[in-house]
């Protein structure tokens, strides 16, 4: 392990040397080689005046498809789910499979999608689609909840637990091992190596990359701080991740379980004191919502562009049939797999339907931009930046350390999925799980340090490529998933299950 360090800060130092200058030459390779393949992936047809991305629909289909086949399981088994994550359906006598608790499942999981997409992202989506988008936004993130139970359901269900006592599990392991119970084994192998290799390149890219690069400017812009000093940046977030993850999936939980509720409640405190500071403008606010939602007037088509901003937000932020979330849910301590898809349907919730509806608020009720939110010109991070700061100037230094916050805990999170795949395509041991750290540790630095486009746009792709391969499976799966929930609940009701209050 010492060894281990000190490749690590030889490797950290080299590359954020190696690679500083050449980012033009990154990105110019990645678009002209590799571009396709992001324009592939969000491919978009013309719906009025607005682009609808294929990619978008096919994760709100299912989430439609998996609502309905579950009998709206979102809705029946809400309080359940609360109740199971808060210990009342775990035999403290117990030990059980797996290495963290419901609740350390589900801060894990969060983590990986509460971040920058619900500050960056919503100010995107209400720049373009107005107020109404946030409707749709609120929508098709309860509709996702449906998704996120049947992926992580399967998760726990196909699991492999090692001699060590860890686990591994996420869709690699259901679409291979799920498939092969259906007599498709070879396909299931098939979608099951094509999810491992763009989790892969998902994870050093939009999961890793992006955060620091992000996180960098944001600490630029707000302390004006000199510029060509990323790599430094990046090295204290290498360190800092680093620390975490070597620890492997119980030092991972342990930080997740405190630093999400902590950036969580930052982030919602700054947006109630905005709300409550605008306390006349609450009211207007959700009337723009509301009718913006189905207006026929406004930017990029009214009703049609509304609605396609919030659909895409709300995907792209929750992650819902994106398949990431299993990875982390299978860890969890529990004998029985549908527990914890009733866990993970919260995050959809949490993550969509409350933080980034508080964003939406914050800008609609700031009264920087109205109607078609082209007033000032202002969009993402900096339309939600200056909405915050309309309220109290100094709101932008919290702002600055929960864009930190977030950067960091996805990294974390994304620096877990992207193991998980990297061994199960080249084998578990301790050897290729340094080598993978070691090396999504550089490309903290590399993220930090530099500024492309392409780079990231592929890995964005390669995110939500992710998704095709994922809900295939899925589709095939979705019987299991429904026996367990009807096992459980059966058991549920007969007592046979036993609730510790």
């Amino acid at each position: 392990m010492k060894y281990a360090r000190y490749s690590l800060l030889f490797l950290l130092l080299t590359s954020s040397v190696a690679f500083a200058g050449i980012d033009e030459a990154v990105d110019t390779f990645f678009n002209d080689y590799l571009g396709w393949f992001a324009s592939l992936i969000f491919t978009s047809v013309p719906v009025g005046e607005a682009n609808f991305p294929l990619i978008a629909g096919w994760l709100l289909i299912a989430a439609l498809v998996f609502t309905f086949y579950f009998g709206f399981v979102q809705f029946s088994k809400f309080k359940l789910a609360l109740d199971i994550v808060r210990g009342k359906y775990s035999d403290p006598n117990s030990k059980g499979d797996g290495e963290i608790s419901h609740f350390q499942a589900l801060t894990t999981a969060l983590s990986g999608t509460v971040g920058l997409g619900n500050i960056a992202g919503v100010g995107a989506a209400l720049a373009i689609g107005g107020p109404g988008a946030t409707f749709w936004m609120i929508l098709v993130g309860i509709f996702g909840m449906a998704s996120k139970f049947c992926e992580c359901t399967l998760g726990v269900k196909y699991r492999t637990i090692l001699p060590s006592g860890a686990v591994s599990g996420g869709p690699m392991y259901y679409l291979s091992r799920g498939m092969e119970e259906r007599g498709l084994a070879g396909l299931g192998k098939f979608l099951a190596v094509a999810f491992a290799v763009m989790t892969i390149l998902g994870a050093l890219g939009g999961g890793n990359m992006f955060q620091g690069n992000q996180a960098n400017a944001m600490l630029v812009s707000t302390f004006g701080l000199p510029e060509g000093y990323g790599w430094v940046v990046g090295l204290i977030l290498a360190a800092f991740v680093f620390a975490v993850i070597v620890g492997g999936m119980p030092s991972i939980a342990s930080v997740t379980s405190k630093l999400v509720p902590l950036m969580a409640a930052i982030y919602i405190a700054m947006s109630l004191i905005v709300i409550f500071t605008n306390l006349d403008q609450v009211g207007p606010a959700f009337e723009a919502i509301f009718n913006g939602a189905f207006s026929a007037e406004g930017v990029t088509g009214g009703f049609i562009g509304a609605l396609i901003q919030g659909l895409k937000r709300a995907t792209f932020s929750n992650e819902a049939g994106v398949g990431s979330a299993a990875i982390a849910h299978s860890a969890v301590k529990t004998k029985e797999p549908v527990t914890e898809g009733l866990v993970a349907l919260l995050e959809p919730f949490i993550d969509t339907v409350i933080i980034c509806t508080m964003t939406a608020l914050v800008i609609t009720i700031s009264g920087i931009n109205a109607g078609p939110f082209d007033g000032s010109g202002l969009t993402g991070v900096n339309l939600t930046a200056a909405a915050f700061q309309d309220t109290a100037d100094w709101f932008k230094y919290p702002l600055a350390i929960a864009v930190v916050m977030f950067a960091i805990s996805t990294m974390i999170s994304w620096s877990y999925y992207g193991l998980k795949a990297w061994t199960y395509l080249f084998g578990e041991g301790k050897v290729n799980e340094i080598i993978y750290k070691i090396m999504f540790c550089v490309f903290v630095v590399i993220g930090a340090s530099i500024s492309f486009g392409a780079v990231i746009d592929f890995s964005d792709a390669a995110i939500f490529a992710m998704s095709i391969f994922n809900i295939i499976g899925l589709y095939f799966l979705m019987p299991y998933v429904k026996e367990e929930l009807a096992s459980f609940v059966n058991r549920v009701r007969s007592g046979e299950i036993q609730r510790f209050d």
